[in-house]
């Protein structure tokens, strides 16, 4: 797995022409940024096997593999499908542009590269990609090891909590565990499907042996289908409300899904409950905790999550 660098923010230039090497390298080496350099899409392919970039420059046209080419491959290698891409090319017509986005990319610009303009944008990138790592990893601390999984069944990403469930249990990555399962296709079929309840789980492995378990919290903007993995020996957080804070079982999946932010009719949907039954549990729940609205008892649920004493 790629491993990242510690100090300066790491940027992979791909390019084949000599001059715009240098003309990038002086402008991100300027800017206190640590330059790589690949001279086409095998040789970056294997840099980002042994080492991590913050983000890719990457030429649309190269000699052998196109640039193309090179960002799909690297997006689908999980450890480093979320840095971002950014094609330089002298391509400007919107078919180039939109097969680079296709492709991966999140921006695109056209040669001759104006260097203030590209480490402006280098900047605004790597901080936008660190945002959604850092929400990624409080998705952990909260106790919600997630994945986002397509409508085939695919890794769309994952949280650093849900890989190391699955890295651990299995051999492989994420995306070829949930590729070599067949039942993962089928259990995302009928999660998308309205009759099916929110709430219901698949277990990939055997209890006692590598087994995680799969449980469905809702839908990414995008469609997504976000997914709680967790080992099954792991006690889950409804669970942990419960025992910790004297709760129902009931109780603390009542709780836990007012801690995500839900309606009492969302909630009742996920459980499959009457809104007004959940009005009760939710009644309950405020008398037990000895609290008066939602966002103070949010708040004792989110610090049994994070650990917070």
């Amino acid at each position: 797995m790629a491993e990242p660098l510690k100090g300066r923010d790491i940027v992979l230039v791909v390019d084949d022409n000599p001059e715009t090497l240098s003309l990038l390298i002086e402008a991100i080496e300027s800017a206190g940024m640590t330059a790589l350099v690949a001279r086409d899409g095998d040789t970056a392919l294997t840099l980002v096997g042994r080492i991590q970039p913050d983000i890719v420059l990457l030429d649309a046209v190269m000699p052998g593999m196109s640039g193309f080419e090179a960002c799909r491959r690297l997006k689908s290698r999980p450890a480093v499908a979320a840095v971002p891409v950014i094609f330089m090319t002298g391509l400007s017509e919107s078919d180039h542009v939109l097969e680079g986005l296709r492709a991966g990319g999140v921006d695109y610009l056209t040669k001759p590269i104006n260097p203030d303009e590209l480490v402006a944008r280098i900047a605004i990138h790597i901080a936008n990609a660190r945002m959604v790592e850092d929400a990624r990893h409080a998705l952990d601390a909260t106790g919600q090891s997630i994945l986002a999984l397509r409508n085939d069944g695919s890794l769309s990403w994952a949280s650093p909590g849900a890989t190391l469930a699955l890295e651990t249990a299995f051999a492989g990555t994420v995306a070829e565990t949930l590729e070599s399962k067949s039942s993962v296709r089928l259990w995302v079929e009928q999660m998308r499907s309205s009759a099916v309840s929110q709430a219901t789980e698949l277990t990939l492995g055997e209890p006692g042996n590598r087994c995680v378990k799969l449980s469905m919290v809702g839908r990414s903007a995008a469609g997504d289908l976000l997914v709680r993995a967790a080992p099954c020996d792991i006690e889950n957080p409804e669970a942990k409300l419960s025992r910790e804070l004297g709760l129902s079982l009931r109780e603390g999946e009542v709780l836990y899904w007012l801690c995500q932010g839900k309606t009492n009719r969302d909630i009742a949907q996920i459980l499959d409950l009457s809104p007004r039954t959940v009005m009760k549990h939710v009644e309950q729940l405020f008398a037990k905790l000895q609290v008066e609205n939602r966002t103070a008892a949010a708040s004792i649920g989110l610090r049994v999550l994070m650990r917070i004493v």
